[in-house]
Protein backbone atom coordinates (compact mmCIF):
# COMPACT_ATOMS: atom_id res chain seq x y z
CA UNK A 1 0.00 0.00 0.00
CA UNK A 2 0.84 3.63 -0.45
CA UNK A 3 2.47 5.29 2.48
CA UNK A 4 0.86 8.66 2.50
CA UNK A 5 1.01 10.57 5.44
CA UNK A 6 0.29 14.24 4.46
CA UNK A 7 -1.76 15.14 1.61
CA UNK A 8 -2.36 18.84 0.51
CA UNK A 9 -5.49 20.02 -1.07
CA UNK A 10 -5.21 23.48 -2.31
CA UNK A 11 -8.27 25.17 -2.37
CA UNK A 12 -9.66 28.30 -4.37
CA UNK A 13 -13.54 27.31 -3.18
CA UNK A 14 -14.38 27.13 -6.68
CA UNK A 15 -16.60 24.12 -8.13
CA UNK A 16 -13.55 22.71 -9.51
CA UNK A 17 -12.10 22.47 -6.08
CA UNK A 18 -14.78 21.16 -3.94
CA UNK A 19 -15.29 18.07 -6.59
CA UNK A 20 -11.84 17.66 -5.86
CA UNK A 21 -12.00 17.44 -1.92
CA UNK A 22 -13.85 14.38 -2.15
CA UNK A 23 -10.98 12.37 -3.48
CA UNK A 24 -8.97 14.32 -0.77
CA UNK A 25 -10.94 13.29 1.76
CA UNK A 26 -10.85 9.61 0.49
CA UNK A 27 -7.13 9.20 0.11
CA UNK A 28 -6.86 10.82 3.70
CA UNK A 29 -9.49 8.43 5.47
CA UNK A 30 -8.41 5.02 3.46
CA UNK A 31 -4.24 6.08 4.33
CA UNK A 32 -5.55 7.80 7.76
CA UNK A 33 -3.56 10.65 6.51
CA UNK A 34 -3.30 14.45 7.62
CA UNK A 35 -5.32 16.33 5.30
CA UNK A 36 -3.83 20.11 4.75
CA UNK A 37 -6.84 22.33 3.27
CA UNK A 38 -4.88 25.01 1.93
CA UNK A 39 -5.61 28.44 0.23
CA UNK A 40 -3.37 31.05 -1.42
CA UNK A 41 -4.12 34.43 -0.86
CA UNK A 42 -2.36 36.67 -4.04
CA UNK A 43 -2.35 40.19 -2.65
CA UNK A 44 0.63 42.24 -4.47
CA UNK A 45 1.65 43.66 -1.09
CA UNK A 46 5.21 42.46 -1.39
CA UNK A 47 5.66 45.20 -4.35
CA UNK A 48 7.01 48.75 -3.16
CA UNK A 49 6.24 50.02 -6.37
CA UNK A 50 2.11 48.71 -6.13
CA UNK A 51 0.53 51.98 -4.69
CA UNK A 52 -1.70 49.34 -2.90
CA UNK A 53 1.27 48.81 -0.91
CA UNK A 54 0.94 52.29 1.04
CA UNK A 55 -2.56 52.08 1.36
CA UNK A 56 -3.29 52.02 5.65
CA UNK A 57 -5.92 49.36 5.00
CA UNK A 58 -4.10 46.79 3.16
CA UNK A 59 -3.73 44.85 7.02
CA UNK A 60 -7.70 45.13 7.26
CA UNK A 61 -8.01 43.58 4.14
CA UNK A 62 -5.56 40.55 4.67
CA UNK A 63 -7.46 39.72 7.82
CA UNK A 64 -10.88 40.05 6.11
CA UNK A 65 -9.77 37.55 3.82
CA UNK A 66 -8.05 35.04 6.14
CA UNK A 67 -11.87 35.37 7.41
CA UNK A 68 -13.36 34.37 4.63
CA UNK A 69 -11.11 32.05 3.51
CA UNK A 70 -11.64 30.35 7.05
CA UNK A 71 -15.56 29.97 6.88
CA UNK A 72 -15.50 28.57 3.08
CA UNK A 73 -12.92 25.81 4.33
CA UNK A 74 -15.62 25.52 7.42
CA UNK A 75 -18.83 25.56 4.33
CA UNK A 76 -16.65 23.06 2.39
CA UNK A 77 -16.36 20.22 4.94
CA UNK A 78 -19.87 20.52 6.05
CA UNK A 79 -21.23 18.02 3.24
CA UNK A 80 -18.78 15.47 5.10
CA UNK A 81 -18.24 13.63 7.72
CA UNK A 82 -14.89 14.26 8.83
CA UNK A 83 -14.59 14.18 12.76
CA UNK A 84 -12.05 10.86 12.23
CA UNK A 85 -10.02 12.72 10.30
CA UNK A 86 -7.02 15.47 11.00
CA UNK A 87 -7.66 18.45 9.24
CA UNK A 88 -5.34 21.76 9.17
CA UNK A 89 -6.68 24.61 7.42
CA UNK A 90 -4.78 27.79 6.54
CA UNK A 91 -4.39 30.12 4.32
CA UNK A 92 -1.21 31.99 3.44
CA UNK A 93 0.10 34.75 1.50
CA UNK A 94 2.03 34.78 -1.78
CA UNK A 95 2.84 36.43 -5.01
CA UNK A 96 2.11 33.74 -7.15
CA UNK A 97 0.22 30.59 -6.23
CA UNK A 98 2.09 28.00 -7.87
CA UNK A 99 5.01 28.63 -5.64
CA UNK A 100 3.67 29.07 -2.60
CA UNK A 101 2.09 25.78 -2.57
CA UNK A 102 5.26 24.11 -3.90
CA UNK A 103 6.89 25.88 -0.46
CA UNK A 104 4.52 25.11 1.46
CA UNK A 105 5.05 21.30 -0.08
CA UNK A 106 8.70 21.22 0.88
CA UNK A 107 7.88 22.62 4.75
CA UNK A 108 5.32 20.19 5.34
CA UNK A 109 7.21 17.34 3.56
CA UNK A 110 3.61 16.60 1.65
CA UNK A 111 3.31 13.10 0.27
CA UNK A 112 0.54 13.61 -2.38
CA UNK A 113 -1.00 16.84 -3.89
CA UNK A 114 -5.12 16.57 -4.59
CA UNK A 115 -6.05 19.72 -6.46
CA UNK A 116 -8.63 20.52 -9.45
CA UNK A 117 -7.75 22.37 -12.44
CA UNK A 118 -10.41 23.99 -14.84
CA UNK A 119 -8.85 22.40 -17.86
CA UNK A 120 -8.63 25.79 -19.90
CA UNK A 121 -7.22 25.05 -24.07
CA UNK A 122 -6.05 27.54 -26.49
CA UNK A 123 -5.22 31.54 -26.18
CA UNK A 124 -6.58 31.15 -22.62
CA UNK A 125 -4.29 28.47 -21.78
CA UNK A 126 -1.49 30.17 -23.77
CA UNK A 127 -1.92 33.28 -22.20
CA UNK A 128 -3.15 32.62 -18.53
CA UNK A 129 -1.07 29.12 -17.79
CA UNK A 130 -2.18 26.43 -15.19
CA UNK A 131 -1.72 26.00 -11.81
CA UNK A 132 -2.08 22.58 -12.00
CA UNK A 133 0.27 22.02 -14.59
CA UNK A 134 3.33 24.12 -13.03
CA UNK A 135 2.42 21.92 -9.98
CA UNK A 136 2.10 18.78 -11.64
CA UNK A 137 5.75 19.91 -13.52
CA UNK A 138 7.89 21.00 -10.73
CA UNK A 139 5.81 19.25 -7.52
CA UNK A 140 8.17 16.66 -5.53
CA UNK A 141 5.57 14.34 -5.37
CA UNK A 142 2.78 12.81 -6.73
CA UNK A 143 0.23 15.36 -7.84
CA UNK A 144 -3.51 14.06 -8.59
CA UNK A 145 -5.90 16.44 -10.24
CA UNK A 146 -9.48 16.64 -10.66
CA UNK A 147 -10.58 17.94 -14.15
CA UNK A 148 -14.57 20.16 -13.25
CA UNK A 149 -17.12 18.36 -14.57
CA UNK A 150 -20.70 19.52 -15.29
CA UNK A 151 -21.80 17.18 -12.70
CA UNK A 152 -19.75 16.06 -9.38
CA UNK A 153 -18.75 12.22 -9.59
CA UNK A 154 -18.87 9.84 -6.33
CA UNK A 155 -15.82 7.83 -5.78
CA UNK A 156 -17.84 5.01 -6.55
CA UNK A 157 -17.84 5.58 -10.20
CA UNK A 158 -13.82 4.76 -10.86
CA UNK A 159 -14.01 1.60 -12.21
CA UNK A 160 -11.31 2.13 -14.95
CA UNK A 161 -7.78 3.10 -14.56
CA UNK A 162 -5.93 3.56 -17.48
CA UNK A 163 -1.94 3.30 -17.36
CA UNK A 164 0.04 4.30 -20.50
CA UNK A 165 3.40 2.91 -20.21
CA UNK A 166 6.13 3.19 -22.84
CA UNK A 167 8.50 -0.12 -20.81
CA UNK A 168 10.55 3.00 -19.18
CA UNK A 169 11.60 3.03 -15.70
CA UNK A 170 9.37 6.01 -15.26
CA UNK A 171 6.58 4.42 -16.79
CA UNK A 172 6.52 1.13 -14.92
CA UNK A 173 6.60 2.83 -11.88
CA UNK A 174 3.08 4.09 -12.63
CA UNK A 175 1.85 0.68 -13.21
CA UNK A 176 2.74 0.02 -9.84
CA UNK A 177 1.14 3.08 -8.54
CA UNK A 178 -2.24 2.49 -10.81
CA UNK A 179 -2.05 -1.18 -9.17
CA UNK A 180 -2.34 0.12 -5.75
CA UNK A 181 -4.93 2.80 -6.74
CA UNK A 182 -7.08 -0.54 -8.50
CA UNK A 183 -7.07 -1.63 -5.29
CA UNK A 184 -7.83 1.38 -3.23
CA UNK A 185 -10.73 1.80 -5.66
CA UNK A 186 -11.55 -1.73 -6.41
CA UNK A 187 -11.01 -0.79 -10.40
CA UNK A 188 -9.81 -2.74 -13.32
CA UNK A 189 -6.37 -1.54 -14.70
CA UNK A 190 -6.71 -0.48 -18.55
CA UNK A 191 -2.71 -1.46 -19.48
CA UNK A 192 -2.09 0.80 -23.27
CA UNK A 193 0.83 0.83 -25.23
CA UNK A 194 1.28 3.35 -27.76
CA UNK A 195 3.68 2.53 -30.41
CA UNK A 196 4.36 5.77 -32.34
CA UNK A 197 2.97 6.69 -35.86
CA UNK A 198 5.26 7.41 -38.86
CA UNK A 199 5.16 10.25 -40.54
CA UNK A 200 6.93 10.44 -43.56
CA UNK A 201 8.54 14.00 -45.31
CA UNK A 202 6.23 15.26 -47.59
CA UNK A 203 8.23 14.98 -50.79
CA UNK A 204 8.27 11.24 -50.15
CA UNK A 205 4.52 11.39 -51.62
CA UNK A 206 3.69 8.74 -49.03
CA UNK A 207 1.83 10.49 -46.71
CA UNK A 208 1.31 8.45 -43.01
CA UNK A 209 2.35 4.99 -43.38
CA UNK A 210 1.05 2.13 -40.58
CA UNK A 211 3.52 1.76 -37.95
CA UNK A 212 2.62 -1.83 -37.91
CA UNK A 213 3.06 -2.32 -41.81
CA UNK A 214 6.25 -0.93 -41.46
CA UNK A 215 6.99 -3.38 -38.45
CA UNK A 216 5.24 -6.27 -38.62
CA UNK A 217 4.81 -8.55 -35.19
CA UNK A 218 5.21 -5.20 -32.78
CA UNK A 219 1.48 -5.35 -32.21
CA UNK A 220 2.33 -9.09 -30.98
CA UNK A 221 5.37 -8.52 -29.27
CA UNK A 222 4.52 -5.21 -27.61
CA UNK A 223 1.19 -7.76 -25.96
CA UNK A 224 3.89 -10.10 -24.92
CA UNK A 225 6.07 -8.17 -23.07
CA UNK A 226 3.17 -6.59 -21.47
CA UNK A 227 1.88 -9.58 -20.11
CA UNK A 228 5.06 -10.93 -19.32
CA UNK A 229 5.77 -7.20 -16.85
CA UNK A 230 2.18 -7.71 -15.32
CA UNK A 231 3.23 -11.17 -14.55
CA UNK A 232 6.59 -10.41 -13.26
CA UNK A 233 5.24 -7.26 -10.98
CA UNK A 234 4.95 -7.58 -7.72
CA UNK A 235 2.38 -5.97 -5.31
CA UNK A 236 -1.47 -6.85 -5.34
CA UNK A 237 -3.00 -8.79 -8.15
CA UNK A 238 -5.75 -6.62 -9.81
CA UNK A 239 -7.83 -7.34 -12.75
CA UNK A 240 -6.15 -5.71 -16.63
CA UNK A 241 -6.65 -5.47 -20.09
CA UNK A 242 -3.80 -5.05 -22.19
CA UNK A 243 -4.02 -2.56 -25.30
CA UNK A 244 -1.51 -1.63 -28.07
CA UNK A 245 -2.57 0.88 -30.62
CA UNK A 246 -0.65 3.01 -33.32
CA UNK A 247 -1.00 7.03 -32.53
CA UNK A 248 0.20 10.01 -30.95
CA UNK A 249 0.80 9.41 -27.20
CA UNK A 250 -1.21 12.82 -25.56
CA UNK A 251 -3.52 12.65 -28.15
CA UNK A 252 -4.38 9.23 -28.19
CA UNK A 253 -3.93 8.73 -24.25
CA UNK A 254 -7.00 10.92 -24.31
CA UNK A 255 -9.55 9.69 -26.97
CA UNK A 256 -8.61 6.20 -25.93
CA UNK A 257 -9.79 7.79 -22.40
CA UNK A 258 -12.88 8.92 -23.92
CA UNK A 259 -13.74 5.89 -25.87
CA UNK A 260 -12.88 3.17 -23.10
CA UNK A 261 -14.82 5.14 -20.31
CA UNK A 262 -11.75 5.74 -18.15
CA UNK A 263 -12.14 7.34 -15.13
CA UNK A 264 -9.22 7.67 -14.13
CA UNK A 265 -5.67 8.30 -15.73
CA UNK A 266 -1.91 7.20 -13.99
CA UNK A 267 0.65 8.98 -16.28
CA UNK A 268 4.44 9.56 -15.12
CA UNK A 269 6.38 12.78 -15.51
CA UNK A 270 10.09 13.08 -16.32
CA UNK A 271 10.01 17.48 -15.16
CA UNK A 272 11.08 18.56 -17.63
CA UNK A 273 11.85 22.62 -17.55
CA UNK A 274 13.04 25.52 -19.01
CA UNK A 275 13.99 25.59 -22.82
CA UNK A 276 13.12 21.33 -22.61
CA UNK A 277 9.90 21.86 -21.72
CA UNK A 278 9.16 24.50 -24.04
CA UNK A 279 10.31 22.60 -26.98
CA UNK A 280 9.68 19.49 -26.67
CA UNK A 281 6.45 19.42 -24.45
CA UNK A 282 5.60 17.37 -22.47
CA UNK A 283 2.84 14.55 -22.76
CA UNK A 284 1.72 14.56 -19.04
CA UNK A 285 0.49 17.99 -19.04
CA UNK A 286 -1.25 17.83 -22.24
CA UNK A 287 -3.29 14.93 -20.59
CA UNK A 288 -3.74 17.13 -17.45
CA UNK A 289 -5.05 19.50 -19.90
CA UNK A 290 -7.18 17.70 -21.93
CA UNK A 291 -8.07 14.04 -20.02
CA UNK A 292 -11.82 13.86 -19.33
CA UNK A 293 -11.09 12.57 -16.08
CA UNK A 294 -8.69 12.56 -13.03
CA UNK A 295 -5.25 12.10 -13.83
CA UNK A 296 -2.57 10.95 -11.12
CA UNK A 297 0.71 12.12 -12.10
CA UNK A 298 3.90 10.11 -10.75
CA UNK A 299 6.97 12.08 -10.40
CA UNK A 300 10.69 10.95 -11.93
CA UNK A 301 12.22 12.57 -8.66
CA UNK A 302 11.32 12.93 -5.91
CA UNK A 303 9.09 11.23 -2.77
CA UNK A 304 7.85 7.88 -3.80
CA UNK A 305 5.35 5.95 -1.84
CA UNK A 306 5.58 2.59 -2.34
Amino acid sequence: MMQIKNILFPTDFSRCANQALTHALYLARRHQANLHMFNVMVLHEYDPFNTAYNFPNMEEISTSMKEIAKNHMIADLKAYKVDDLVITQLQRHGISTAPTILEYVSEKDIDIIVMGTHGRRGLGHLLLGSIAEEVVRLAPCPVFTIREQKEHLPIETIERILVPIDFSDYSLQALKYATELAVSYKARLQVLHIVEEIVQPSFYLLGTVPTFDLMPGIKEKSKEVMERILDESKGPEVAADIHVIEGNAARDIVKFAASYDTNLIVISTHGLTGIDHLLLGSVTEKVVRMAPCPVFTVKAFGKILL
